[in-house]
């Protein structure tokens, strides 16, 4: 039997079978499943199957597998179970029994005391997740098409153009993708979704005068895509609700298109646009006045965001530095989390004793160099306590240098010292050192008094 296929099998068997499972997805690093009833979950067994690096419980249950394998171990069980990647088991409540039922009713207790900001997080999260393998693809192609062109290549060139044409696209559509994702997620039409994002970054807008203002293509940013989709779903329902079924294909998209059209140019458009200019702009002023202490807390403060899945809400803030200033440096400042989680890894790595621990960090290790830091988070710094605290603190040095370099990325997905041909202005160097500090920093902390080979008896 094939590994993936082992661990495909053993986690079925920890989550309560096949038939407890509601829904399969994954992102880069995490399995994520939604259950029929939680409690046949036995969580020690999970988090011992050879593979696992970590389990996260939310709204979903996250099994953290690392990049690569999640996708091939999601194929597995999608396999096994019958329900393809993202799709919803078609199961009845009535269907269900009395143990299901009382599961499910728990579920929609805990849904009902979740926050709202959580909540919003978790949409925003789920609205961009999907889209990160073409914006990691595409990113890494134009940076790299970008750095020949800072290096002298001359970017008139056919191959050069066809690389620019690759790496630039996803970002040309992105309002389009994130208007079908966000009318998908909230229930609706996603093609109606997408119809609010060509709305509002349709070029035909410099045509059109209103209040005595030229519109302007991309104004609001994400933001206002995401409202107007939402908007899209909220009407569609509403006058569905009321439209005879003979004719409700024909005037239920009609009036939605229409109603929402026009509250998107009138309204969402100039609000939205003063959102985003008041959440880009006060972020650059943050980091520019802020400096050390801004790079600092940025950069401190974000592993504990990832551990619970939440920094995928910051997705929209990046893409909307870029599409305001063709680059965002608040990337590259928390691009310091992973580092500092590396340098505590390998500081444990000297330290312990412990072959299994070893093992763990040999294995995660080279993706955390690439950015890719949640195995060695899950799987090392955070069941061990301190030196979760420890890797913070050094990428908090790290981000203090890059607030203070003013380094930047044209393009997310990627971290790390995969995120080198992404840098803006040719500070590729200074983006480097602040890697190597938050390394640094971050295996001096623990190697000092963050871990004592006595914490990894457990693992």
């Amino acid at each position: 039997m094939k590994k993936e296929q082992r661990m495909a099998t053993d986690i079925l068997a920890c989550v309560g079978g096949e038939k407890n499972i509601r829904r399969i997805a994954h992102c880069m690093t995490r399995l994520r499943l939604s259950l029929k009833d939680d409690s046949k979950t036995d969580l020690q067994a999970l988090k011992k199957v050879d593979g696992v690096m970590g389990v996260v419980e939310d709204e979903t249950l996250q099994i953290v597998i690392g990049p690569g394998t999640v996708n091939k171990v999601a194929t597995e069980m999608s396999q096994l179970t019958g329900l393809g990647i993202g799709e919803e088991s078609n199961a009845e409540e009535d269907d269900l029994t009395f143990e299901e039922k009382a599961a499910l009713d728990k579920e929609k207790i805990k849904a009902k005391n979740r926050t709202p900001f959580k909540n919003f997080l978790r949409k925003l999260g789920n609205i961009f997740i999907p889209l990160i393998p073409g914006l990691v693809a595409s990113g890494v192609i134009n940076g790299a098409a970008n750095f020949a062109v800072n290096a002298g290549v001359d970017q008139e060139q056919t191959w050069m153009q066809i690389l620019l044409l690759f790496g630039g696209v996803i970002f040309a559509s992105l309002g389009i993708l994130v208007g079908w994702n966000t009318a998908k997620e909230f229930g609706g039409t996603p093609v109606l979704g997408a119809i609010a994002g060509m709305i509002l970054f349709s070029p035909q807008l410099e045509t059109i005068t209103i209040f005595g203002e030229e519109l302007t293509p991309g104004r609001g940013g994400l933001f206002g895509v995401i409202f107007a989709a939402w908007l899209m779903t909220f009407i569609e329902k509403h006058v569905r609700k009321v439209m005879w079924n003979a004719v409700d294909i024909i005037f239920t998209p009609l009036i939605t298109v229409l109603v929402v059209g026009f509250i998107s140019l009138f309204a969402i458009m100039p609000v939205a646009g003063l959102l985003s200019d008041g959440i880009t702009k006060g972020l650059i002023a943050l980091i520019d006045t802020g400096g050390v202490i801004a790079g600092a807390v940025l950069a401190g403060f974000f592993l504990p965001l990832v551990t619970v899945g939440l920094h995928h809400g910051l997705t929209p803030i990046h893409l909307e530095l870029i599409n305001s200033f063709n680059e965002t440096a608040l990337l590259t400042i928390l691009a310091m989390g992973g580092a500092g989680q590396v340098g505590a890894a390998i500081a444990i790595y000297i330290k312990t004793k412990n072959t299994h621990l070893k093992n763990i960090i040999k294995g995660a290790a080279p993706v955390g160099f690439l950015g890719i830091g949640e195995p060695l988070m899950y799987g090392v710094t955070l069941p061990l306590g301190r030196p979760f605290l420890t890797a913070c603190l050094g990428a908090s040095v790290g981000g203090a240098f890059q607030a203070v370099m003013n380094t930047a990325a044209a393009g997310i997905g990627v971290s790390g010292l995969s995120l080198i041909p992404l840098i803006t202005n040719g500070q590729y160097i200074s983006y480097f050192i602040g890697l190597v500090i938050s390394y640094v920093f971050g295996f001096l902390f623990t190697y000092a008094f963050g871990f004592k080979d006595s914490m990894a008896d457990g693992i």
